[in-house]
């Protein structure tokens, strides 16, 4: 030693000290690693996901995929050694306790002290049968330890007993029943198993904590006491705390920066005090969550938020750890007794859950059918299951195999049921095939039943006033299925939970409930000042793009609607510029017109929403013109223009336009010889003619003979007539209602389909929509149901700008 005072000790032997700035480089390499793998396991996801989806596999089973392969690479047991195991460790276990607090969010603690529900009965039931099975078969099971069998039997049965309701929920969203009655149910009954069997393990935990497999009775009794010390002040003041959050920050506007930094310290502080406690802070955050009001802006936002957290970040990097954890290597495939307890787990799971809900079903009045596919809805597991057995597996009481075994047992529990779900709801939809009537066959006097779609609260006041004269007289009835049209992409996929009434899904990302919310507040308002005679129900078809048209079409066919109304997809300002072009909406109203089990109308808005229609008065507040020139479509067009004329604040008038009879006979042969092929062609035209006038002549006896209807004819020799007829009318009529025209070509609309920007409008509502006609008339096209649309029609299915 040279004994300077402050010298720096000396490295010791062998060791090579390095510069500050190799180890900043180094440092600043692992962090580098660490985002590129993260996103790399991302991609990953997304990929494998994009190829599972084919088969209705939701996205789990492809984040475990992912996580297995590659967290048994050579490079990820090297990664074990590092320091950012444990960090994946940490991150696992924060977005569990995220996980716990979302579903305590989400549930509503209160239902377990009111009389049992349809949904109550049928998780209990299946919960209870499937305790009773795994008590009596896991003995056979080679899973546990000797001294610990009797506490592992237990806790398994309970595991098995319950349900992934996150996961249960976005199956039922992709499989498109959350409207019928079994995916309303099985959303409500799967929410009460998963909230039952979560507090069921909570309380276990207390008894036998993951860090020790038992505790003595001081022990037990201290960790219960400082629990009910905890519930009770959180009992006391969390919620008033987050109501005084809520009223302070109303619906609509931002919220304060000050109050959000608040809340959330607040509630980190009380889930943080379990731990401290010796409570598991998973048990702390789900109590947390339960006892936190629903009802509210912050409730809302924090479900939104962290689901959108977990979803997209959170679980591929989770099933990345637990990829880590299960080393296949270990896993004894080639031992008989490994795939027989896996057998014996899947068994066990599907047996007891099945034999459950067919026992309940049989009660309630279901079928064995109905009963089995609800059973094996709620069969499903997920995230907080594997998470316990690798807890289990952690504490040394299931060695590595036995926790792969119940990896994939779990996985087996998710992969089949899409299929079987799916096979049964088809077996039932065409058992049950309801003949849907056209409006044309309808009495105008008689109740109508109608889906009105809507894009968002800009839609809210057309719509209502179309609703208004679509019932007719004031002292007819309507069913209106108000239907939001909302978009499941990544973001809002991370935000579903259970809804009500129609809707078993609902979405609570804060900015489409915040839509949602405007939206029924113009409703409710519009119903409590005029909405006599009419039925409005709430529903929303909660689909990417490429399948809403399906939601849409199952609505109309459950809820027998005789009439969609689609909005036009282009939100135009009433100088005729367009506000907002949601060309994916496009796309859904393309397909809705191929195949709606009913007929379909597109509303091009162009100030419709500004009037305000009175049923009463003595001047009409609507003047609405009917374009007829022929066609299946245009009779339809009539069939509802019979039903508005009969509304006391609408003044409709019929226009006719026909061909001049001066060249009526060379023209019809003109048009023959250029449209049709054949004599056979020729003479269905001629029929479709005969038919036209003998539809008009019932409808001019019993509309326009009594002074009901307005009625105008106009005779031109070609279609440029005919446009040149319809501009001099734009300032006359606020409304106008047209058939598509999809039927056979009419010498009048000759040319006029060559300059179509929009087709699924037809040639004259497409004149009509253009800004060249008017900026102020609002335009109904309007396409009858038939079981055979044009072949044209269904070769386009790109989405067009």
């Amino acid at each position: 030693m040279d004994g300077h005072a402050g010298a720096s000790p000396s490295p010791p032997k062998g060791c090579i000290r390095l510069p500050k700035e190799i180890a900043a480089m180094t440092a600043h390499f692992f962090v580098i690693s660490y985002f590129v793998a993260v996103l790399f396991i991302l991609v990953s996801c997304s990929i494998v996901h994009g190829i599972t989806r084919h088969i209705s596999q939701p996205r789990i089973i492809s984040e475990i995929i992912v996580g297995l392969l590659y967290g048994n690479l050579g490079l990820s047991r090297i990664i074990m050694r590092l320091k950012i195991a444990r960090t994946l460790h940490a991150i696992s276990e924060l977005g569990m306790v995220c996980y716990m607090l979302v579903l305590g969010l989400e549930m509503d603690p209160s239902v377990l002290f009111r009389r049992p529900t349809r949904e109550a009965m049928v998780a209990y039931s299946g919960m209870l049968s499937t305790f009773i099975v795994a008590c009596l078969v896991a003995p056979l099971l080679s899973l546990a330890k000797e001294p610990i069998m009797i506490k592992f039997i237990i806790t398994l049965a309970v595991a098995l007993s319950g349900t992934a309701s996150p996961l249960l929920t976005r199956l039922i969203t992709e499989l498109k029943i959350g409207k019928s009655e079994i995916g309303r149910l099985a959303v409500g009954a799967g929410m009460h198993t998963d909230m039952v069997s979560l507090i069921l393990i909570s309380f276990g935990l207390i008894i036998y904590p993951t860090s020790q497999m038992g505790v003595y009775f001081s022990d037990f009794l201290f960790l219960v006491f400082a629990m009910i010390i905890q519930i009770f002040l959180m009992v006391k003041t969390l919620p008033r705390f987050v109501r005084w959050i809520n009223d302070n920050n109303p619906e609509g506007k931002a919220m304060k920066a000050t109050h959000l930094v608040l809340a959330i310290t607040v509630i980190v502080i009380v889930c943080c005090f379990g731990p401290l406690a010796a409570v598991s802070p998973i048990i702390n955050s789900f109590v947390t969550g339960l006892i936190i009001p629903r009802a509210g802006r912050l409730s809302k936002m924090m479900t939104g938020k962290l689901n959108y957290f977990l979803g997209v970040l959170f679980y591929p990097i989770y099933f990345f750890w637990v990829g880590m954890q299960a080393n296949l290597k270990h896993f004894k495939a080639n031992d008989l007794r490994t795939w027989s307890d896996l057998i014996l787990i899947f068994l066990i799971a599907t047996v007891g859950k099945v034999s459950g809900t067919v026992v309940s079903g049989k009660i309630l009045g279901y079928n064995w059918s109905e009963s089995i596919a609800l059973g094996l809805l709620l069969n499903i597991k997920g995230h907080f299951h594997i998470y316990c057995s690798m807890m289990a597996y952690e504490v040394g009481a299931i060695c590595a195999s036995n926790f792969m075994q119940i990896i994939l047992a779990t996985v087996l529990t998710i992969v089949y049921i899409p299929l079987v779900v799916a096979f049964i709801v088809s077996r039932a939809r065409k058992r049950s095939q309801v003949q849907h009537m056209t409006l044309q066959w309808q009495d105008p006097l008689s109740e109508i039943r109608m889906l009105l779609c809507l894009h968002g609260p800009h839609n809210v006041a057309s719509a209502i006033n179309i609703m208004e004269v679509s019932r007719g007289a004031v002292k007819s009835k309507a069913t209106v299925f108000a239907t939001e049209m909302i978009e499941l992409n990544a973001h809002t996929a991370a935000t579903l939970g259970g809804g009500k009434d129609a809707d078993a899904v609902t979405v609570f990302d804060e900015a489409v409930m915040n839509q949602r919310e405007q939206i029924a507040n113009v409703l409710q308002r519009y119903m409590a000042k005029s909405g006599k005679g009419i039925h409005l129900h709430r529903v929303i078809a909660l689909s990417t793009f490429d399948n809403m048209h399906r939601d849409i079409c199952n609505i109309a066919e459950d809820v027998v609607a005789s009439f969609i109304i689609l909005p036009f997809h282009k939100n135009l300002k009433l100088d005729g510029r367009v506000e907002k072009n949601l060309a994916g909406y496009r796309h859904v109203n393309r397909k809705v017109l191929r195949h709606a089990p009913c007929s379909v109308g597109i509303l091009v808005d162009k100030g419709l929403q500004m009037k305000n229609i009175k049923d009463s008065g003595s001047h009409p507040s609507l003047n609405v013109a009917v374009i007829f020139i022929g066609g299946r479509d245009d009779w339809e067009a009539l069939a509802y223009a019979s039903r508005v004329s009969l509304h006391p604040g609408v003044n409709l008038t019929v226009i006719r336009f026909l061909h001049d009879s001066k060249d009526q006979t060379g023209s019809i042969r003109g048009s023959s010889l250029r449209f049709s092929e054949s004599f056979r062609e020729m003479e269905e035209m001629e029929e479709e003619m005969k038919l036209d006038n003998e539809y008009f002549a019932q409808f001019y006896e019993r509309r326009v003979a009594t002074g009901q209807v307005g009625y105008e004819e106009r005779y031109v020799v070609n279609s440029a007539e005919m446009v040149y007829r319809l501009r001099r009318m734009k300032t006359s009529y606020e409304l106008f209602i047209v058939g598509r025209g999809g039927g056979v070509n009419s010498i009048l609309t000759v040319g006029i389909d060559k300059w179509q920007q929009f087709p699924e409008l037809g040639p004259i509502g497409d004149m009509l929509s253009s800004n060249d006609f008017s900026h102020k008339a609002s335009v109904l096209i309007i396409q009858q149901h038939t079981h055979k649309r044009s072949v044209k029609e269904d070769v386009n299915d790109e989405i067009l700008v």
